[in-house]
């Protein structure tokens, strides 16, 4: 009978929390090398260089590969010989192990959760608590998967009751584009089929955990239906030829997971969880003989990919920039930013829209005429750092605020990531304004471009302030024109039908 402390769970679980945080596993990293080598796409060529740059970096140097740091999601699965060593239940020993990884001071990762969902939205400040899946099984032994989810990747989640007769692929190919980018593909899908309407969203989440083999799967070919499924979806995902970030390309998809169960004669619950750029999951188990060990993954695995600043890139001044300047940008151009520019994500726009459209004053000292906003939040600064990883979020919550923005608050253009909704392209026309992207999945690249960060408005918000941030030469794209055009509807549709299978080598 194997003894469980609950030092071990709690020290296991921040271990893990700290290692995914930074760490890419190996599958994923050869996949999207696989993807590298494959695409003919310019512009996602280029976000999947900043991608596997910003994934060395953050291995390297021990920060967050994405500033979102997730929401923790845990299955566990618990020997029925195991005896504990504990004070705290299971749920309060997972919890303390989030609290603990989450507030390290040597790699603060981002308090994201928010309690009181439909209402107050306080800030737990330490991430707690996570969402966890136990199920006792034999043996005596406790079996962890840890993982970390975006919330731009988890709010593209989807669900349906398909009648029996009904195709999951074609339901699936039919979701995938009104998932748009942002949850910041290249990544995974998971599909979970049968169950309930809660088992099947439980499926298709615990399929992401496993490991990213469709290079395996294409070269022996499938040996059952599931795999068939696997293959079809695979392929017919990445012939929309969405791409990177959403910009058109070859690549969308670098797996498909499927798992299902026993469901009823009248029903097929079918659900599609992706899992975006920044995937994190790690399993370990605990035998009572200490704390897991977990072994850093070989950086030589890693593709020897070095993003580089385009070098037709166009060098953008933020001081004094006009209406003019922003109208001569073209559509997929890429830009280099330097200057001042505020930020703001969706609390900081409920509350700035709120004055503008009273007619009240702003904060004092915030002021956005003439600037650029960046949706961002960003992770603590440790060390020397004036910020930590700040990616980009998704930008299209931002949407039903644009008009007053554009409108009312002198904002020239805006920066963020994955489309804008087609009333937002409109509005952004309307104003001769500019939507411009920074790649998902690249925050600690991005953050190096910041070269002083303070806080202007709203500090109670925490990662969810308005920020000023001076930069020097930081990646965008242009993503949306002053004149409407969006790469997000021509890039894809110029790719579509051209993806053929990547290249396989089974080594």
């Amino acid at each position: 009978m194997s003894v469980i402390r609950e030092d071990d769970v709690v020290a296991s679980v921040a271990a893990a929390l700290q290692y995914i945080s930074y760490y890419h596993t190996p599958d994923f990293i050869q996949a999207m090398g696989r993807a590298y080598d494959a695409e003919k796409s310019p512009a996602a060529r280029d976000a999947i260089a900043q991608i596997l740059t910003n994934s060395r970096m953050c291995a390297e140097g021990h920060r967050p590969i994405c500033q979102d740091t997730g929401i923790v999601v845990v299955f566990v699965k618990v020997g029925m010989g195991i005896s504990w060593d504990a004070k705290r239940d299971l749920d309060g020993m997972i919890n303390e192990g989030v609290r603990r990884a989450y507030m390290n001071p040597d790699n603060k990762l981002r308090a994201s959760i928010v309690s009181d969902p439909a209402f107050k939205r306080a800030n737990t400040r330490d991430n707690t608590p996570a969402v966890i899946h136990t199920e006792l099984s034999l043996g005596d032994a406790l079996e962890i998967t840890v993982a970390a989810k975006g919330g731009g990747s988890e709010n593209k989640s989807l669900f349906a009751m398909l009648n029996p007769s009904d195709s999951v692929a074609d339901w699936v190919l039919e979701m995938v584009p009104e998932m748009g980018a942002g949850w910041c593909p290249p990544g995974m899908l998971g599909v979970g089929m049968g169950g309930s309407a809660e088992k099947a969203m439980l499926l298709a989440k615990k399929s992401l955990m496993e490991p990213i083999d469709i290079a395996d799967l294409i070269a022996r070919g499938p040996r059952s239906k599931l795999e068939e499924l696997r293959l079809e979806i695979y392929q017919r995902v990445n012939a929309l030829g969405i791409g990177a970030q959403g910009l058109g390309g070859l690549t969308t998809v670098l797996d498909v997971k499927v798992l299902d169960y026993p469901t009823h004669a009248a029903s097929l619950p079918v659900a599609v969880i992706p899992n975006c750029a920044a995937t994190r999951h790690i399993h370990f188990t605990l035998d009572g003989s200490g704390p897991a060990v977990l072994e850093p993954p070989n950086l030589a695995l890693w593709p020897k990919v070095q993003w580089a600043a385009d070098a037709t890139a166009r060098r953008v001044s933020l001081e004094g920039l006009t209406r003019a300047d922003i109208e001569s940008w073209k559509p997929g151009e890429r830009l280099l930013l330097s200057g001042k520019l505020l930020t703001g994500r969706d609390a900081a726009h409920k509350r700035i829209c709120a004055l503008l459209d009273a007619g009240e004053p702003l904060p004092a000292g915030l002021d956005f005429t003439g600037r650029l906003i960046y949706y961002v939040g960003p992770v603590d600064p440790v060390g020397t750092e004036v910020v930590g990883p700040a990616g980009p979020t998704t930008a299209n919550r931002m949407d039903r605020f644009t008009e007053t923005m554009l409108g009312k608050s002198g904002l020239l253009a805006m920066v963020g990531k994955a489309e804008r909704g087609p009333e937002t392209v409109a509005c952004i026309a309307k104003y001769r304004s500019a939507y411009l992207i920074a790649v998902g999945g690249a925050a600690f690249l991005v953050s190096n471009a910041i070269r002083s960060s303070r806080v202007v408005a709203f500090p109670e918000l925490g990662m969810e302030a308005v920020y000023e941030f001076e930069v020097r030469d930081m990646p965008v794209t242009v993503a949306v024109t002053s004149d409407g055009e969006s790469v997000h509807d021509t890039g894809p549709k110029a790719w579509a039908g051209k993806f053929a299978g990547i290249p396989v080598a089974i080594e």
